[in-house]
């Protein structure tokens, strides 16, 4: 499979993504989220963790803009938002749904739907020059991608209103205080330290991760009960697993278990 808009590799059982238009910071466009949304297809036939991340100077820059967005004096009502049923949601909709962990690992600019691609990693690592840009306001719409979703939940309300609201730059600094990532690392260590972290779980019970991600994903809807009860149903899907049996037998022999994802 090839493609134009993203690189697509897979090593160690492990795929990386690239967003590749690095002279315009990476945007998302129709044809981009195409792309994307068919080498996280693929990724789930080719390896066991997928990271996700930019080449050059930015991660994600966001959606294309372009005059027709707006509308003209022949085209009526614009609909912004066409593109969200058609590519954008799907595409995140995927990430949510994938059969293993993704790592985001965010350098340089994560803005507009590119933030909320990149705050849907289950695992998220930033550079140090990485930064989350809700752009939305500076266009005069509204947060997309999931974003309203993803943000009160990860950094709370109040943080959540300040980035759509105001539309600053949150630096990676800041959004690990937030909440909004689990590591920040010096730029030239990002791509290294986002495989020493995917090797890690490409080396893990692929049908227990699989299912625990599904369950965080999920907790997010479910009340208490409802949550109690598909960890009862999971846990007996895990347990009938071949790394549950080999993670058995590895502890009572007293060896590293060697998980083979089945």
């Amino acid at each position: 499979m090839s493609f134009e808009k993203i690189t697509y590799s897979v090593e160690d059982d492990i795929a990386t993504i690239t967003f590749n238009e690095p002279a315009k910071m990476n945007p998302a466009g129709i044809d981009t989220v195409e792309e994307l949304t068919l080498a996280l297809e693929q990724a789930e036939d080719d390896a066991r963790c997928t990271i996700l991340t930019g080449a050059g100077r930015g991660f994600c820059s966001g959606a294309n803009l372009s005059p027709n967005m707006a509308g003209g004096a022949n085209q009526g009502k614009p609909d912004a938002g066409k593109a969200l049923d058609s590519h954008y949601n799907p595409l995140i909709k995927a990430m949510k749904t994938h059969n293993h962990p993704i790592i985001t690992a965010v350098n340089g600019a994560a803005a507009g739907v590119g933030c909320s691609i990149a705050l849907m990693g289950d695992f998220i690592i930033a550079g140090e020059s990485g930064y989350f840009l809700q752009a939305f306001r500076r266009i005069g719409l509204v947060p997309d991608g999931g974003s309203t979703f993803l943000l009160p939940r990860m950094a709370g309300r109040a943080r959540a209103m300040e980035m759509a609201l105001f539309g600053e730059k949150i630096p990676a600094s800041k959004a690990l205080e937030w909440g909004l990532v689990n590591r920040v690392v010096a730029d030239d260590a990002l791509m290294d330290e986002a495989r020493s972290y995917a090797k890690t779980l490409a080396d893990g019970p692929t049908t227990a991760l699989s299912i625990m991600r599904g369950l965080i994903w999920d907790s997010e809807d479910n009340d208490f009960d409802s949550q109690l009860q598909a960890e009862r149903f999971a846990q007996r899907t895990a347990g009938r697993s071949g790394d549950f049996k080999e993670g058995v037998t590895a502890f009572l022999e007293k060896r590293p278990a060697n998980f083979r994802g089945t």
